[in-house]
């Protein structure tokens, strides 16, 4: 039998493996030729260097190795924080999957591959699914401490009121 810590973990795996798989498999059509024009949005290829709007692209080989270490200090992290953890682990699957997956962009390409380009009444940075998993992972994560500290804060409210 599991415990929760160890169930959490196979959650956090699981949602690793498949943001990982998806992202690399868009990616291999994405360098094998795929791409997609239109008023609104395209998928072309470009090679991120840096990272979001390529910020920090100056530090160029160097970047992958400052992520690879930001990477394990918010996993060993994470790992002494067990509760943050176990209440977040898909979140956390999410982000950290879609990272290593740019990470290993970096080694293989030399940079980040990038495809959705966004241009309708705009010009907006290009991006990958990864980018937007990492996006989605903080905002889910976020919100539910948000709404969790509220509804926290309420509950204990209401316990004070009938003591």
């Amino acid at each position: 039998m599991l415990n929760t810590t160890q169930k959490s973990l196979l959650v956090f795996m699981g949602v690793f493996f498949l943001i990982f798989g998806v992202d690399q498999a868009i990616k291999h059509a994405i360098l094998e030729g795929f791409h997609y024009e239109s008023l609104v949005i395209d998928i072309v290829l470009v090679f991120n260097k840096g990272v979001a709007f390529s910020l920090l692209s100056f530090l160029e080989g160097g970047l992958k190795y400052l992520q690879i270490l930001l990477i394990l200090g918010l996993f060993i992290f994470l790992m002494r924080q067990k509760e943050l953890f176990k209440s977040h682990a898909i979140e956390f699957g999410m982000v950290f999957g879609a990272g290593v997956s740019n990470v290993l962009d970096r080694f293989v390409h030399g940079g980040v591959v990038d495809y959705v380009y966004y241009h309708y009444g705009f010009d907006f940075a290009i991006f990958n699914f990864a980018d937007v998993m990492i996006d989605v992972g903080v905002g889910v994560l976020l919100l539910r401490q948000f709404f969790f500290k509220q509804k926290q804060n309420k509950i204990k409210g209401i316990i004070t009121l009938f003591k």
